[in-house]
């Protein structure tokens, strides 16, 4: 058995949480980083992601260089949100033969705004012998893998709603400027219809219950609506007057036949005074699911990360999302992979 080796590509808050995680896992090791901001390129990954141990390992920023000096089995990739703008990215990695795991959001179900770029990477990850996955914990498990699990005990389903309540002062401050907090509802406007504001993903988790399930839709919409502040608000990041936006309402509905079968709600706010997520199934049985305090969304999105690299490394070659990945669940520091005496990937 030997450790898994992994290259963090992304070097912000969530690549940084990942990267200190995968530090506490006997097997792995971190062989790699790379990260545009020239602040980080050339220093120590240990006092970039903020440890007192120096690592060795430099961050770089020249990918093709990194990925033909080092021997890799994955890439924990966390740049971006969009697929288009992440491909090239993506691409570079699978042509290295390198194994990835992206928090890029649409790349949960990267064949519905961008086919020919799925189909695309699909092909190449195939010829490649190496998997690519897109997950997170919003989209990648609360509004999408973890209600679609959960119809397993259902020997019928007629609708699914799933609703999110999430206190955003709470989270990062890059998190809190996309939803609009501190903003007036005009210019909270302004940015909603320029595509600039808002949750990415949520049509996706949508989508993934809809193929999970094997239902056509008919018709999808999403809304995206200012939360009101009532009471002057304030966080480590942003100051909310009253009357401006404390965050947003998000919400995506998928019909089939003319009935609206599918409801995924996101209030994500400054002040949310109960946070929470919660799962209603309509069917046979019906089943009703609250997590009180919600799942927190930095800390688990890197946690799902470094706990699928040791599935995406198993993995049968190609494009996959979490509806083909084997069960993901918190891995052991002790996770490896076994020696096949040949370097690249192991794969089954």
């Amino acid at each position: 058995m030997r450790k898994i080796r992994v290259i963090h590509y992304g070097m912000g808050w969530i690549g940084t949480e990942a990267a200190r995680l995968v530090l506490r896992k006997n097997g792995m090791q971190i062989v790699g980083a790379l990260d545009l901001d020239e602040e980080k390129v050339g220093s120590d990954l240990g006092e970039v992601i903020n440890i007192p141990e120096r690592l060795g390992v430099l961050v770089s920023n020249d990918a093709q260089a990194l990925f033909t000096e080092t021997e890799a089995d994955i890439v924990v990739h966390t740049t971006s949100s969009r697929f288009e703008d992440v491909y090239p990215q993506i691409e570079e990695i699978v042509s290295a033969g390198i194994n990835v795991v992206s928090s890029a959001e649409e790349m949960l179900v990267p064949g519905f705004r961008h086919p020919d770029l799925a189909g695309k990477l699909d092909r190449l990850a195939k010829a490649k012998g190496v998997t690519a996955l897109g997950t997170g914990v919003n989209p990648g498990f609360v509004m999408d893998t973890l209600p679609l699990f959960l119809t397993s005990v259902c020997r019928q389903i007629r609708r699914l709603k799933v609703k999110r309540v999430v206190d955003a002062s709470t989270r990062r401050a890059p998190l809190q400027r996309k939803i609009g907090a501190g903003m007036t509802p005009k210019r909270f406007r302004e940015g909603v219809s320029h595509g600039k504001l808002g949750h990415v993903g949520l049509v996706e988790s949508l989508l993934f219950i809809a193929c999970g399930l094997g239902w056509k839709l008919s018709q999808i919409r999403e809304s995206v609506d200012p939360v009101i502040a009532e009471t002057e608000l304030e966080t480590e990041y942003v100051r909310v007057n009253r009357g401006h936006v404390s965050g947003i309402n998000q919400i995506a509905r998928g019909y089939k036949d003319g009935q609206e079968v599918i409801t995924l709600e996101l209030q994500m706010y400054v002040g949310a005074d109960v946070p929470h997520d919660s799962i209603q199934i309509e069917g046979e049985p019906n089943l009703d699911l609250r997590i009180n305090g919600g799942t927190a969304g930095d800390i688990a999105t890197a946690a799902m990360l470094v706990n699928c690299i040791p599935r995406v490394v198993e993995s049968s070659p190609g494009l996959l999302t979490m509806k083909d990945l084997s069960l993901p669940y918190a891995v052991s520091n002790h996770v490896s992979v076994p020696s096949t005496g040949v370097e690249g990937p192991a794969k089954n």
